[in-house]
Parts: structure tokens; sequence; C-alpha cells
């Protein structure tokens, strides 16, 4: 069954679930809006054509969305008069979804509401929830654990290089060539001290050399001997 109905200056064909856009109706989301105008009925027997409407037909609709159409520019300009005039202008629509094509004079059901049910169902959910936001804690703080677990021995190993003595470290900028950046290095593969440096052999600097990639500096700019000399400063 189809009905011919006009609203907005406008003539629409529609049936049951048609959805079209037609000028702004008042409401919002969800309302249920009827069209009196009903110009014809059709589809179930002979046409019913009105004179102009059809008695006792009414359509009803649900409001599915407020909307705009695009932007339309207006732009005005008289020759010779310096006039240029330039609007923009986007009409408002209502997007409705046809439910019930309604004769005789009826009025249109009730709207079915299953969102209460919905809720319900969701309840039992929502209920177990603070119980899942207690375990959650705990279940990160475990999982912090393992992961600062297995985290040591990484930094163990990755300062494996040489064994940082006991004591204070001392300032290793004093040597040639290191700069706050080589420091950090030093210091992070066990190098902190002058004495620990002067007592290093040639396999220890090429060891050194190899790890933080120095490219002979430690030997050419002597750190051996110039920790020996700011070792034997500290002591005095």
């Amino acid at each position: 069954m189809f009905a011919v109905i006009r609203t907005g200056g406008k003539q629409y064909r529609v049936a049951a679930e048609s959805v079209l856009e037609v000028e702004r109706l008042a409401g919002e989301a969800g309302d249920t809006v009827t069209f009196d105008d009903v110009l014809m009925l059709g589809g179930e027997g002979e046409p019913k054509i009105g004179s102009p409407l059809v008695s006792g037909a009414s359509v009803a609709a649900e409001i599915v969305e407020q909307k705009r159409g695009r932007k339309i520019i207006i732009f005005k300009k008289r020759r010779r008069q310096n006039s240029r005039r330039k609007n923009g202008h986007r009409q408002e629509y209502t997007l409705v979804r046809v439910t019930e094509i309604l004769t005789d004079g009826k009025k249109p059901s009730a709207a079915k509401k299953a969102a209460p049910k919905k809720a319900e169902k969701e309840e039992a959910p929502k209920a177990a929830a603070p119980a899942a936001e207690e375990a959650a804690p705990k279940k990160k703080a475990a999982k912090a654990s393992e992961t600062s677990a297995k985290a040591e021995p990484k930094a163990e190993e990755a300062g494996a290089l040489f064994k940082a003595p006991e004591g204070p470290a001392d300032d290793l900028k004093k040597l040639p060539g290191v700069g706050p950046a080589m420091e950090k290095k030093l210091n992070a593969v066990g190098v902190t001290r002058y004495d620990q440096i002067a007592g290093f052999s040639k396999d220890d600097l090429q060891r050194l050399d190899e790890e933080l990639k120095l490219k002979g500096k430690a030997e050419s700019e002597d750190w051996v001997g110039q920790a020996k000399a700011l070792a034997d400063e500290t002591k005095e």
C-alpha cells in the first residue's frame, strides 16, 4: 500500500518503512509525526483519489534526524553600480521514516519501546563491573612486578662490562675528550672512578673501545695516565 502526501508545499509518494527528507518539522529524533494531507491511496484494490484530500486517511512517521542541506552561495551584482552581495544558505530538513498508512480515521499505534529491556539486560554486567575494577589494579600490580623483575637482569647484563668499584663516582669529565654524554656512557658500563681506569690493561681499553665505539680515543688520549694523575690528586 502506498500514499501520496503533501508537506512543505511538495508531494511525496511513500510506503511503510520509506525514508525521506521533508521540509523541517518541529520535534526531536524519536518523536512521531502525522501527515494528514493525503492526496491519494493505492496498492490495494482501486486507488482512492482525494478531492483534494482523502477523507479519514493519514500517514504516521518517526523523526530519524534533524539535518541541514549543503551550503548554497547567493551572489548578486549590479553592473556599474559597485554593488555586490554575497550570502550563504543551508536549508533545514527533517529525515523521517514512515511507520503506518492509516485509513478510516484510525490513530497511530503507540511506538514500541525496547530500550528499557536493554537497560535491564545491561544492569547485570554493570553490577559485575565494580568487582572487575577492584581486580584490575591487582592484575596491573602483578604485571608491573613481573616486568620489573624481568627488566632487572637486563639492566645488570647491560652494565656487566665492568664491575663498578665501591665508593662515590669521580668526575670523569676531567679526562680529555670526555663530556657529560660520554661520562653517562662510561657510568652505564660500570666505569666510575679514576683508580679503576688507571688499572685498565690494553684488553680492557679494547673492550671499552668496542663497546662505546671510541675509535681509539682512550688510548690516544692516554686515559690510563691521566686517570693515575687525577687519582693521585684526589688522594692528596
